[in-house]
């Protein structure tokens, strides 16, 4: 199991962070800041609609509370910060008192496991593309998969049960893929993931694996374009993060379809489970 570099979105340029042991310097500090402030006006407009499964979307609404400690989170920060550094604020999760009467059952089912979150090698979606597996990463020390920020955010509530990943390429071996359930015992802890993910999936992102080296494939140059996306099920958010082998920031629109397509699928079938309808 090895977690790479998890890139950036199209159109961005990798953050100013200093070598390590070194101070930044204190104005690509603020400027990163600024930038990552922008980025999540951005990220909260284009990404509302992630929930895919109607269970859900009684459960998601309104079930986790931003808290930041300083007002409005969008307005401006009033020092520099490093995006390294990002502050993590407050996030209240609770669930809504028009939760489905069923969530007591499917909760107590066990969390879905690696070899039904990711059940086939050779994956076909509907559009007719193909995708081969290969690499499978399962750990219920979830910290190691993720960035420092979204593992302070976990540490608000319960504890992760389990993450999952799975790394995909395309027929012509060229993308990259790494699709990602990471569960929860309660629904709450995942509304909260959810939600600050989706605000800002730079900073709360989970982190893309590197290839094997049986699987012939090229590690992808640090700080490459990728494309981010993510969903939430009953009680596991499901992320996937696309890029090209040689870090080509071209065809982003090529790297997009195949993230979705494969997020489409992967989400199918954690959904299937979660709802009781793949025992």
């Amino acid at each position: 199991m090895s977690f790479g570099d998890q890139g950036m979105p199209y159109g961005q340029q990798p953050p100013p962070y200093a070598p390590y042991g070194q101070q930044p310097d204190p104005y690509a500090q603020w400027a990163a800041e600024q930038e990552r402030i922008r980025r999540r006006r951005r990220t909260r407009r284009a990404v509302a609609a992630g929930t895919s499964v109607v269970l859900v979307a009684a459960i998601a609404a309104g079930v986790a509370m931003y808290r930041g400690g300083d007002g409005d989170p969008e307005a401006g920060s009033p020092a520099p910060t490093a995006v390294s550094d990002t502050p993590v604020p407050t996030v209240d999760a609770t669930l809504p008192s028009d939760a489905p009467t069923a969530l007591p059952s499917l909760l107590a089912r066990p969390v879905i496991r690696p070899g039904q979150a990711f059940p086939e090698k050779s994956v076909r979606l509907k559009d007719g593309s193909r995708y081969t597996r290969v690499d499978l990463a399962t750990t219920t020390d979830c910290a190691r998969g993720m960035s420092p920020q979204l593992a302070e955010l976990i540490e608000q509530g319960e504890p992760c049960s389990r993450l999952t990943a799975a790394l995909f390429t395309d027929a012509d071996r060229r993308s990259q893929v790494t699709v990602t359930v990471l569960s929860f015992a309660r629904v709450e802890d995942a509304s909260r993931v959810f939600m600050m993910a989706s605000m800002d999936p730079v900073t709360y992102q989970v982190v893309a694996l590197d290839p094997p080296p049986e699987a012939g494939l090229p590690t992808v140059p640090p700080g490459s374009a990728g494309v981010f996306r993510r969903v939430m099920t009953v009680r596991s958010v499901v992320f996937a993060s696309g890029q090209w082998g040689d870090g080509a920031e071209t065809e982003e629109a090529a790297i997009t379809q195949q993230t979705e397509g494969l997020l489409s699928y992967v989400n199918d079938t954690v959904a299937a489970y979660e709802e009781g309808k793949n025992v």
